[in-house]
């Protein structure tokens, strides 16, 4: 952790909220990843089901789709899943029996749309979508966002498949509650892309966490915790336990770390050290990934056993990330 250690030291004189005032070195930075994209385009997701949602992104990308419809179309693909248990169709319930989704999109202007407590609709991404493009709103819940749905042409289908409500039924003999470790290797899709015209989009989608309470949002629908862009500097995405993500609004501090300097790798070492510093990480995993303008990403989780899929200069692999602990 050398890198985050020598960026933290570097920028220790003065507190984050002066620094995010600085709009200087943003610009030089902006002005220096426009001679320097070799890694253009790149789309970077979260766990094994990354990997079919980056082909799908590529695919739309290499055809000069925009960035934000690739990510939109990416994710799509992991949640009409059944076997992802953690997002969408397929996804394990609530503790009442319910499957709730929450969902968010950004674009390269940034434009964004969300819904969160969203039943019986399969794509709540695409939901998501027009809520930022028909609205004058950011987020819908609820019944609410299930009516603009429906109003919108979406239908209702039971989320609740078979193998789903069988692991419920088997959970409620005990209904014990708590966060297993990795169990989000089938969680939480966040996909990042840049397009051939270097813009940057961000999607993040998921049922949340299996057996929650009725009614509990997590990170994935929230600009800032979950997932956030920014066209100038570039973006991030989040997985795991989204308390934790929530209470640092981690993703838009990793941004904004990148926008101080600080390499994809080192915003993200040094997100995962704030959600260290101040809570009970030994029992829960979180990962960020983060890609800056110049096709550079970066990732890091709190336990091992984070992978997450990359498609850069043509090729699409598996990458185990780095972590706090070894």
């Amino acid at each position: 952790m050398s890198n985050r250690r020598s960026f933290i030291k570097k920028t220790s004189a003065g507190a984050l909220g002066t620094l995010i005032g600085t709009t200087a070195s943003s610009n030089t930075l902006n002005k220096k990843n426009k001679n320097s994209m070799s890694g253009i385009p790149i789309i970077i997701s979260t766990w094994k089901h990354g990997f079919s949602a980056n082909e799908k992104a590529y695919e739309l990308i290499k055809n000069d789709s925009t960035s934000i419809d690739a990510v939109e179309a990416g994710v799509m693909i992991t949640e009409a899943d059944p076997e992802c248990t953690s997002v969408g169709f397929g996804g394990w319930p609530d503790r009442d029996g319910n499957v709730t989704l929450d969902a968010c999109i950004m674009d390269h202007e940034g434009n964004c749309g969300s819904v969160c407590f969203l039943q019986n609709i399969k794509h709540p991404i695409s939901v998501a979508r027009k809520v930022m493009d028909n609205t004058p709103h950011v987020m819908l819940s609820g019944e609410g966002a299930l009516q603009f749905a429906l109003k919108n042409g979406f239908h209702k289908e039971d989320l609740l498949t078979d193998k789903a409500r069988a692991k419920w039924l088997e959970w409620l003999k005990d209904s014990k509650y708590k966060p297993i470790i990795n169990v989000e290797n089938h969680d939480t899709i966040g996909l990042l892309a840049i397009d051939k015209k270097g813009d940057i989009s961000g999607a993040c989608t998921t049922s949340g966490l299996a057996w929650k309470m009725h009614g509990r949002v997590g990170d994935s629908p929230i600009i800032g915790a979950g997932m956030f862009v920014d066209n100038e500097i570039g973006g991030c995405c989040a997985t795991g336990v989204g308390e934790a993500v929530m209470k640092t609004l981690g993703s838009f501090l990793i941004v904004e770390l990148m926008r101080q300097g600080a390499s994809p790798q080192e915003a993200c070492e040094e997100g995962i050290s704030r959600i260290i510093k101040n809570q009970n990480y030994k029992d829960m995993q979180i990962g960020y990934l983060a890609i800056n303008k110049k096709g550079e990403h970066g990732s890091y989780a709190v336990q091992p056993g984070f992978d997450y899929a990359l498609h850069q200069n043509g090729v699409n692999k598996m990458i185990d990330a780095a972590s706090f602990i070894k």
